[in-house]
């Protein structure tokens, strides 16, 4: 009973935690397609108002790796983005699947309890992180800002997680379309593939200034210089800047990710409860969807903000050096590892720097793919997805494997699933090598979860505008 004890401690703060009250009524698709586009753009412009109180800062961002998966943007409003979210979410998920917490979800209730444990988790996460960036020293020294600006700056960052949280909140009870996790990110890495296509801004890498856009950048190219066939090389090769092949490599790796998306094994079932009704339950390729690529991230994202740390304090420590070397980049002031176990765990950005590093490249691949099929086969045990569960779904609903006795669809899910979890998982790991190595906007694990999301959003559409017999039957399975 300790766990309904540990949730118990949520309640008296259920009457002061913001919430958005269920729809009283099914709420119709146009409107859905309404409120899911007012989120995304309270989202956009979150993310372009700059923090009040700053001081500018042309030091390296240690959460760099980490802005792909977090949907957030440095000095703005969104600077936590979705991480206070996902970071109660996913400890919540695991202290449950783990049962070191005790929830039934079947009960209202308890439904009600974990959901006000994730919220004040959540915005418990989000003061805490605002006030190690503002100590640490992220929008200037806390003796330079002074007192109030830093109370400022956390109090505009708690609010702006809980903004995030709310509007998640809306689109999860059904008003919108999704949810806002994973909205925001795939509208966050979409934004940056467009940018860097068509951005019309110009940088100056040594040879004069440049368009960063890469399409801008081509056609700009084609007018201005006489030698055509060296400023379409230019504009296809041209390095530091994104460019048209940059572009082709990301438009390959959404194609693959899409074809591989449609595969997937049905198994027959039918209904104890309706006669003659069948249908099939789909087990896909990508069974767990991003989350592999996802856990795979923050967990180098993690190793590398820690190793960057102490980089900086201890740089001479045999153990610090171990765990990676840094140096900045041309013309950056971003930090890339160039040893150590960081510099294993992180991708060659180029064919030519994985050719001349084999063992980094085979080390790499091997750890990418392991992590990702690990972490894929164990999310399916702590998510409640894994064979067990959904074979309890399915007796639930009075469904059975068309050809099996009712005690065998276990096994045959057993079979099935872990397979297919682990599988997709490693596969989703190559391609986010493959995506690295052939220099795609937005990076492998950028492009991957952007194209997952992107694609269960376009089910999610054809299965509501499907109308009620659609919904019905993927209600049913």
């Amino acid at each position: 009973m300790s766990g309904f004890r540990f949730l118990n401690l949520v309640r008296p703060f259920l009457p002061i935690l913001p919430e958005v009250a269920s729809p009283d009524r099914k709420v119709p698709f146009n409107q859905k397609v309404l409120w899911t586009a007012v989120t995304l753009l309270i989202f956009l412009v979150c993310s372009q108002v700059p923090l009040y109180g700053i001081m500018s800062s042309d030091s390296s961002d240690p959460l760099y790796w980490m802005r792909v998966i977090l949907a957030s943007n440095r000095g703005t409003l969104m600077e936590l983005g979705i991480s206070p979210i996902v970071t109660s979410g996913m400890i919540m998920q695991l202290l449950a699947g783990a049962n070191l917490i005790e929830v039934d979800f079947a009960l209202k209730d308890d439904r009600a309890l974990f959901s006000g444990a994730q919220k004040l988790f959540a915005l418990i996460i989000s003061f805490g992180q605002a006030t190690v960036y503002v100590v640490s020293g992220l929008y200037g020294q806390p003796s330079d800002l002074g007192a109030g600006v830093c109370v400022l700056l956390i109090i505009q960052l708690v609010v702006a997680a809980l903004i995030v949280i709310l509007l998640d909140e809306l689109l999860q009870k059904g008003y919108g379309l999704g949810s806002g996790i994973s909205l925001f990110i795939a509208t966050n890495i979409c934004e940056s593939i467009i940018w860097k296509a068509f951005s019309p801004t110009t940088i100056n890498t040594g040879r004069g200034p440049e368009f960063e856009g890469a399409v801008i950048s081509l056609f700009h190219l084609l007018f201005t210089w006489n030698d055509k066939a060296r400023a379409l090389r230019e504009a296809f090769w041209r390095e530091r800047l994104p460019n048209i092949m940059n572009l082709v490599a990301t438009v390959v790796i959404f194609a693959v990710v899409i074809y591989l998306q449609g595969f997937r094994i049905e198994i027959p079932v039918k209904s104890n409860r309706f006669r003659g009704q069948r249908g099939s339950y789909p087990v896909k390729l990508f069974y767990t969807s991003n989350m592999p690529i996802m856990l795979e991230s923050a967990l180098s994202s993690n190793i590398f903000i820690i190793s960057q740390m102490l980089s900086k304090r201890f740089p001479t420590n045999l153990f610090v050096r171990l765990l990676g070397v840094w140096e900045t980049l041309d013309d950056s002031p971003q930090l890339r590892a160039i040893s150590g176990i960081a510099y294993y765990m992180s991708p060659p950005h180029t064919l030519k720097e994985a050719f001349l590093d084999p063992i980094h490249t085979a080390v790499y691949i091997v750890f990418i793919t392991s992590a990702c099929a690990l972490f894929s086969k164990t999310w399916i045990e702590v998510s409640g997805s894994g064979p067990r569960e959904v074979a309890k779904q399915l007796k639930d609903q009075q469904l059975v494997m068309a050809g099996h006795r009712e005690g065998s669809m276990y096994k045959e899910l057993k079979r099935v699933i872990p397979t297919a979890a682990a599988f997709g998982g490693a596969i989703l790991g190559l391609l986010s090598v493959a995506a690295d190595l052939m220099g795609a906007i937005g990076s492998g694990t950028g492009i991957l979860m952007a194209v997952t999301i992107i694609y269960s959003y376009w089910e999610i559409g054809m299965r509501e505008a499907g109308g009620p017999e659609m919904a019905a039957m993927s209600e049913l399975l």
